[in-house]
């Protein structure tokens, strides 16, 4: 059933292997591997971007994946997922579920939100939809639309929220977005430290995706070098 992929992550951790086209490990083999080494150190469930990605991911290891598309559109902030377009990409590599902009910007294309969702529930009625937001209202507007779950994962991303953390006044977002939705809530954005990831657990998140602090060495080595910068 679907909904086997939400109780096996719950409680657990989600790798996001992510490597951007400007990016020095931008290859699906090498996300791949990054998704191997994820899975022997223990995550539940991997994140990844792009069908290559998400197709050669999931040749490798036997966790469930979210999949997410990212591509930039004119007119529209809206990169993740953003139409059916990429819906129907990913979907060649069925993963269990699939992630997308679930935020009140403009879409590109012809279905805005609530269209877009009922197209893909038509389309695809097994597949799980996850729905990234950056607002507590958008979380409430991605629950009423029938998401499988809702992630933070555009809080401090968006216009509106730009320069926010997840961590912000003792994770106040993250608190009021369980305390507005029924559905799974997941937390992700700039989780950076396994204390970090450990607290979203206590307050209620479902699940918790990390993704720079473990697989992009180039931020991680930044954090290194900044703080070795800094006067004694």
């Amino acid at each position: 059933m679907k909904a086997d992929m939400l109780v096996k992550v719950k409680g657990k951790l989600i790798v996001s292997c992510q490597a951007l086209e400007n990016e020095p490990l931008h290859s699906a083999w090498i996300m791949s591997r990054m998704a191997a080494a994820a899975a022997e150190g223990g995550a539940a469930a991997i994140r990844a971007n792009s069908l290559p990605d998400v197709q050669q991911i999931m040749e490798t290891i036997d966790l469930p994946v979210i999949a997410i598309c990212k591509r930039d559109y004119d007119g529209s902030e809206v990169f993740i997922t953003a139409t059916l377009r990429e819906v129907d990409e990913l979907m060649a590599a069925k993963p269990t579920m699939i992630a997308m902009d679930a935020t009140a910007h403009l879409r590109p294309g012809d279905l805005q939100l609530p269209e877009l969702v009922a197209a893909i529930r038509e389309r695809y009625p097994e597949l799980l939809l996850m729905a990234d937001i950056a607002t507590v209202e958008e979380a409430r507007c991605a629950a009423s639309l029938g998401f499988d779950g809702v992630g933070t994962t555009l809080h401090g991303y968006t216009r509106e929220t730009e320069g926010k953390c997840l961590a912000d006044n003792d994770y106040a977002i993250l608190r009021e977005v369980i305390e507005a939705v029924k559905v799974p809530v997941i937390a992700e954005g700039n989780v950076a430290t396994p204390e970090m990831a450990a607290d979203c657990l206590k307050i209620g998140a479902h699940a918790v995706v990390v993704g720079g602090a473990i697989t992009r060495p180039q931020q991680i080595t930044r954090r290194f070098v900044n703080a070795m910068s800094l006067p004694a």
